[in-house]
């Protein structure tokens, strides 16, 4: 599919809902296409390595606010497309000292209007950190239980706590791979807290302390409730 070049010149707000690579690379190559005073936005992954990049290669009279809705299927592709994600989640803004106060009030105000119910602002490189966390490395660990037991008829048994635990392993392996990539500083030290935490609960295990495994258990279910949609 070509790019309708009228579409776009009469945009006002344009969001692109591209891999990193093929944004920046789109910026690069058609940003004439886009009127003066545009704003764009994007739904980008990851914001340190693409925000800095594309603000400066963009014309001064067009101004890119990055933003990510932290709302998503396992599933990829339009045919899986569904305004309902967006009940309950959480939208993040991560603007620069390039931005303007409107294009932030603008992209916040998109969040709401999309049904978003809690719009935060986060710098670049907070946003990564958090991400890393709280989306990259749950894919890593999702992919990883998968594999780590190739057994043949597991499923036969499973019951809904492994499907809940892996149902986002259905990964999208070029989006994702980029996207650590991109990432990687940050997300190795979050699997690096992980593995030490995961060496804790095992070492624990090994000796028999059960009361140090409840009480990391304990902790765990606590904070798990303030994770809740309200």
């Amino acid at each position: 599919m070509g790019i309708d070049e009228k579409m776009i010149a009469e945009a006002e707000l344009v969001i692109f809902a591209l891999y990193p690579g093929a944004f920046v690379e789109w910026i690069e190559k058609n940003q004439q296409l886009l009127s003066p005073n545009t704003v764009i936005t994007d739904v980008t992954g990851v914001k340190g390595e693409i925000v800095g990049r594309v603000q400066s290669i963009l014309r001064p009279d067009v101004e890119f606010i990055a933003a990510h809705p932290m709302a998503g299927r396992e599933r990829s592709g339009v045919e899986y497309a569904d305004d309902r994600v967006f009940e309950g989640a959480n939208f993040i803004v991560t603007p620069t000292k390039k931005n303007t106060k409107e294009a932030v009030e603008l992209a916040k105000k998109l969040g709401e209007e999309l049904g978003f119910s809690r719009i935060s602002e986060l710098t670049p490189a907070e946003h990564d950190e958090m991400i890393a966390f709280l989306s990259q490395l749950t894919h890593v660990i999702a992919v990883t239980l998968m594999t780590c037991n190739e057994k043949e008829g597991l499923e036969k048994y499973t019951g809904d706590s492994f499907r809940d635990l892996t149902r986002i392993s259905k990964i999208n392996d070029v989006m994702w791979s980029e996207l650590f990539l991109l990432n990687r500083e940050k997300l190795l030290e979050q699997m690096d807290a992980f593995s030490a935490e995961f060496e804790r609960f095992r070492a624990a295990l090994a000796v028999g302390e059960r009361e140090k495994m409840q009480e990391t258990m304990r902790k765990a279910g606590a904070r798990r409730t303030l994770f809740d949609k309200k």
